[in-house]
């Protein structure tokens, strides 16, 4: 509220002395919560079953840190390949040809209506499937034979079953990132005589970015954990497996079960602090977003900045005594 107007030779009234609102529920949900929270530590602790000392043990196993580099591998190739495929089948279902924007819904209606793990067992039996691959005319010549078993090893199965996939999903947040950003946008870029490929590129794409980062990082994080699942395949060098497979051999499965757990929370962490970044880094300048770095401080009232400058410099004026308190008392007729 602005000062209130003193006259000259007056005093000025005592300011109020606000005191906060006591909220005891605060306290005692947080006293609630701590117990809470000091009991699941006790209750993890000090149980034996655990196998502390074990967890400890294999959590740096030669095993188990291969197995973590392997999980790596096939979530970040499998998402670098999914990230092409989902951009060219947004720009497909974005497309004036009719047969581009069928084969698009088709493939994401497919790949999405269908459990990963059913596909990872038909990219595991692909080579029973089709024993050779060939490449030649249909229905006539064929050019290049090659045995599948040699060519789609249990790695590259399982890569290309997860990217294929997860392409289907990505497609579908990368259309709705490219719907975000206005018309007028490309319409501007047409008129100076840009090509449509280069309107995606340089305008379009780089303002989606801040709508299809944040669910691409989640979709990321999905993807690490989905990479249990190749076992369908079979491949049997991910971290999962390398821990269930010392687990059966040691007799203790919940030890090496925790060991995969807490590599796996590691692994989110760090993606989950590149994803801020990248999120506060595509959402610069734009209202509400976290990409503007910190936020200033607040100047007081009076000093002029940018938090209460009229309101300051109105209750400066005021307090001069060189105006009347209400200057709407007289009216003249």
């Amino acid at each position: 509220m602005p000062a209130e107007t003193a006259r000259p030779g007056t005093a000025l009234p005592e300011p109020l002395r606000a005191r906060p609102v006591p909220r005891p529920g605060r306290w005692i949900s947080g006293a609630v919560v701590l117990v809470l929270a000091a009991m699941v530590v006790n209750a993890l602790v000090t149980n034996p079953n655990f196998r502390w000392d074990t967890v400890w043990l294999y959590l740096r196993d030669v095993n188990v840190v291969r197995g973590v580099g392997w999980t790596l591998v096939l979530t970040f190739g499998s998402m670098a390949i999914a990230v092409v495929l989902a951009v060219l089948l947004a720009v497909m279902r974005r497309s004036d040809n009719p047969v581009m924007r069928w084969v698009s819904w088709v493939y994401i209606w497919f790949f999405r209506g269908t459990p990963i793990y059913t596909q990872l067992v038909f990219w595991g039996l692909i080579s029973v499937l089709y024993p050779r691959l060939s490449l030649g005319v249909p229905f006539g010549p064929e050019l290049l034979v090659v045995d599948t078993r040699t060519v789609i090893t249990a790695f590259w199965a399982a890569l290309i079953g997860l990217a294929l996939n997860e392409a289907a999903y990505l497609a579908e947040i990368v259309r709705a990132g490219l719907g975000s950003v206005d018309a007028g946008q490309a319409e501007a870029a047409r008129a100076l005589g840009m090509k449509e490929g280069k309107i995606l590129r340089r305008i379009v794409l780089p303002q989606a970015m801040r709508v299809i980062v944040p669910p691409t990082g989640n979709e990321t994080i999905s993807m690490l954990k989905t990479t249990s699942l190749v076992v369908a395949v079979p491949f049997t060098l991910e971290i999962t497996y390398a821990t269930s497979a010392i687990g059966s051999r040691t007799f203790q499965p919940i030890p090496l079960l925790i060991v995969a757990a807490l590599w796996y929370l590691l692994i989110t962490s760090v993606l989950m602090v590149g994803q801020h970044h990248l999120e506060r880094h595509y959402g610069r300048g734009v209202a509400g977003g976290s990409g503007g770095g910190r936020r200033r401080r607040a100047r007081p009232s009076g000093t002029g900045g940018p938090g209460g400058g009229r309101l300051g410099r109105q209750a400066a004026i005021q307090r001069a005594g060189t105006t009347r308190e209400d200057p709407f008392v007289e009216v003249t007729p």
